[in-house]
């Protein structure tokens, strides 16, 4: 047992490998730490813990990155979808605070399962749809933000249909989820989730395994097909969901 994390060491072992998956992922696609990391981090630590330990890494990877690219970003899009985001992360921090964490695992299994499976068989078209979809999607990716840092994905469904040029989405979509963090970071430290002492003790540990995955997937990102790995983290999301739902159903 490594006391001063309350970890044994096996355990800190496996959330170091998660942790450099994720920024793997990220420094390969330029999205997915979180959604790649909280399924399996749930798996070995409590979500409560998971969650605001992969924030911390998020924005410092976040400010690593810096804002190069923020003179494309859409504001208008940004400025319509944050009133709604921010309503949805005022829901889903109080859930997180005060759901039962078996109801927590169950519903993150369901949300990986259901977005890796489709992002995994299918190929939907991204046809343009009305602003009036940020409404919703805002509030629904708002909510998935807060409880498990998993919005992202609900916000590149919106905006990849609304901007057509790449360069403007990804911008775009990076800026928001940066700004999402900062509000997560001020939410979640006003309800005490950063009390926790080990929070920042396993993060000052961990960053480092966080910067050498990001520093990896940048170096892989011009060698494998893109593609490929995306499909590969799909399916291990599913088996890593899967895990869930029966820890959610099952476990003790």
């Amino acid at each position: 047992m490594l006391d001063w994390i309350q970890l044994p060491a096996a355990t800190l072992g496996c959330v170091a490998l998660v942790i450099a998956l994720a920024y793997t992922v990220y420094g390969l696609t330029g999205f997915g730490s979180s959604i790649t990391a909280i399924p399996l981090l749930a798996l070995l630590i409590p979500l409560r813990l998971a969650v605001p330990l992969m924030l911390v890494f998020d924005l410092c990877v976040g400010m690593l990155m810096g804002v190069a690219n923020r003179k494309v970003v859409d504001r208008g899009e940004v400025l319509r979808l944050l009133p709604f985001i921010l309503l949805g992360m005022l829901l889903g921090v109080t859930l997180l605070v005060k759901a039962p964490e078996r109801a927590l695992l169950l519903v993150l299994g369901v949300f990986v399962l259901s977005y890796s499976a489709w992002s995994l068989v299918l190929r939907p078209e991204a046809r343009p749809i009305s602003a009036r979809w940020a409404a919703p999607l805002g509030v629904f990716g708002g909510v998935f933000t807060a409880l498990f840092g998993t919005g992202g994905p609900i916000y590149t469904i919106y905006l990849a249909r609304r901007l057509p040029d790449k360069t403007v989405l990804r911008a775009t979509i990076s800026g928001l989820i940066f700004v999402a963090a900062l509000a997560r970071l001020a939410l979640f430290t006003g309800v005490g989730l950063y009390s926790q002492p080990r929070v920042l003790r396993l993060a000052l540990v961990l960053l480092p395994c966080a910067l050498l995955g990001l520093y990896f997937g940048h170096r892989l990102h011009h060698r494998l097909p893109q593609q490929h790995v995306v499909q590969i983290v799909w399916a291990i999301l599913i088996l890593g969901s899967l895990g869930l739902l029966w820890r959610g159903l099952f476990g003790r």
